[in-house]
């Protein structure tokens, strides 16, 4: 027992702190994964028990202003991180299918691994979505995608921080970062009733899009002979991409086609208690 206790003490150092890179370990949550760890734990028991428990007999908060203001927070902090991606990287010098990561102290790699941190932390503000619907007793917005999607964020980013800051993946945060732009103006435009909500079947069309893109680049990095950058990436982001394609195509039918089918028939879908309800 004792060896084996052992065992695992000296993994995990070798893993958290031989394998990492040292240009993160300093970084605020990235030293070593409790902290990230604790985050995600906290939120599902937030989302799934202690939040709904806190509600139950509340009323739903009104926090559009709160929301507007996060939303626009959303979207200067995408954008600027979408912009310093493209000033470093891809208008730069970045290769879409094979980048290793810059490992050394120039300048340039010390930023992009600033942003690339910049990034982990905006997955983290992400969570506060989720929070939102909570306190709004929105439920039928918190579904299995979305509290999915979030969680595998967040650790995916957290990874990448602390071990390939930079590089071949850092497209999916420069593209995420694009479509979060898009997202959340939309979000805000449409609180502000300036947008029309039918534009939510196209930001749901783009996330689709990005899923395509980055699986697209990691089968080009698995088909590579010679890349710098590690192939066990495309082991998990391959059929994770795969995954999600299925998750929003699947939201993406029942949402704007199936509905939309049901509707001509006319039969007009109504939510009650969760629930399609139909009225002939």
């Amino acid at each position: 027992m004792a060896t084996l206790v052992r065992r695992i003490y000296y993994g995990y150092r070798y893993i958290n702190e031989e394998l990492a890179g040292i240009e993160t370990k300093d970084y605020f949550l990235i030293g070593s994964p409790w902290g990230c760890l604790g985050i995600m734990f906290f939120y599902l028991y937030f989302v799934h028990e202690l939040g709904p428990n806190i509600m139950a007999k509340r009323k739903p908060f009104n926090l559009d202003r709160i929301v507007q203001l996060y939303n626009l927070i959303q979207i200067v902090m995408c954008a600027y991180v979408f912009y310093k991606a493209m000033t470093l990287a891809w208008l730069v010098d970045y290769r879409f299918y094979c980048e290793p990561v810059d490992f050394s102290y120039n300048l340039r790699a010390l930023e992009i691994t600033r942003i690339v941190w910049i990034y982990f932390m905006l997955k983290i503000l992400d969570l506060i979505d989720t929070i939102f619907f909570v306190l709004r007793k929105k439920e039928n917005q918190i579904s299995f995608l979305h509290v999915y999607h979030h969680t595998g964020m967040i650790f995916g980013s957290w990874v990448a921080t602390k071990f390939l800051p930079g590089g071949h993946i850092s497209f999916l945060g420069t593209i995420n970062c694009f479509v979060h732009v898009v997202m959340y103006t939309h979000y805000l435009a449409t609180s502000l009733r300036i947008s029309k909500p039918w534009w939510k079947k196209h930001v749901t069309q783009l996330q689709i899009t990005q899923f395509c893109l980055i699986l697209v680049q990691f089968i080009l990095l698995a088909c590579s002979e010679k890349c710098g950058f590690p192939k066990w990436t495309a082991a998990v982001m391959i059929p994770q991409n795969l995954f999600m394609i299925v998750l929003f195509g699947d939201f993406y039918y029942k949402t704007y086609i199936k509905k939309r089918k049901t509707t001509k028939n006319g039969i007009t879908p109504e939510l009650s208690n969760g629930k399609v309800k139909k009225n002939q």
